[in-house]
């Protein structure tokens, strides 16, 4: 496996899946739209909060969709992108940390009502937002990691 710590030149093509702030690139997209998709098929009533869960989802699943393409095709060769590589997933944390966090939330509260009078659609909702929880955490971890890295990278150049 390629380190980050050879040259301070941004990967581009295929290299990227090889070094590893950027082997981040999938999993993000993957758990990203994980929690879009899992929060966008569960009901939401008007005084829910959901609606900065899916603006970050779908804001963050489009920017690492552009960033991966940006990547790919080489066009991040100038000596600005380490530092917005960075700044970008720091930005993506604490997006999806605050997303996360208030997920975990409306869930726990949308749990009380379970528990009185369980039936099996507040039980799949209940489900698919346990769900979502967990993928955001996921999102939320790989972003940070995929940060710290970028920063090191970003330091070094």
């Amino acid at each position: 496996m390629a380190s980050t710590t050879s040259g301070d030149v941004l990967p581009t093509g295929g290299r990227i899946f090889t070094t590893m702030p950027d082997m981040c690139f999938i999993p993000e997209f993957v758990f990203g739209g994980l929690v879009w998709i899992l929060v966008a098929s569960t009901r939401i009533p008007q005084e829910n909060p959901l609606g900065w869960v899916m603006f970050v989802s779908v804001f963050c699943f489009v920017m690492t969709t552009l960033w991966l393409f940006i990547f790919l095709c080489g066009a991040n060769q100038s000596s600005i992108w380490p530092s917005l590589d960075a700044g970008y997933h720091f930005v993506a944390v604490v997006f999806y940390l605050s997303a996360s966090v208030a997920l975990a939330y409306i869930t726990l509260t949308n749990a009380t009502p379970l528990a009185a009078f369980p039936s099996p659609e507040l039980l799949k909702i209940y489900r698919l937002d346990i769900s979502a929880v967990v993928m955001s955490y996921i999102a939320t971890l790989l972003y940070f990691i995929h940060a710290i890295f970028s920063a090191l990278r970003w330091k070094r150049s």
